[in-house]
């Protein structure tokens, strides 16, 4: 399978995700692990915004543009970012 396809992958729900990992664990792709730290990143920013009553819904809006933004990337087969906090997400899952 080739990085495009595994950054694909990864967007599709969790399952999808863990899955691109393990498939990125023995044959490493630049493509799929930018992707797949920028997935961990706002899968983990969409659970911490649900314990916020009062950005809940524009939390989840913002949170499903990044994701159309991240799988275009990824079907281009671009790294981008994901604005404002894609940056960050790199540097803290550098290890995945």
């Amino acid at each position: 399978m080739d990085g495009k396809t595994k950054a694909i992958v990864a967007h599709i729900t969790w399952i999808g995700w863990v899955i691109a990992l393990v498939l990125n664990s023995s044959e490493k792709d630049e493509i799929t692990s930018f992707y797949i730290r920028q997935l961990l990143g706002l899968y983990l920013f969409s659970i911490v915004i649900t314990f916020i009553p009062v950005v809940n819904i524009f939390g989840w809006i913002i949170t499903l543009v990044f994701w159309i933004i991240s799988l275009i990337g990824a079907i281009n087969e671009e790294q981008k970012e994901i604005p404002l906090v894609g940056k960050l997400f790199q540097d803290w899952f550098k290890a995945l």
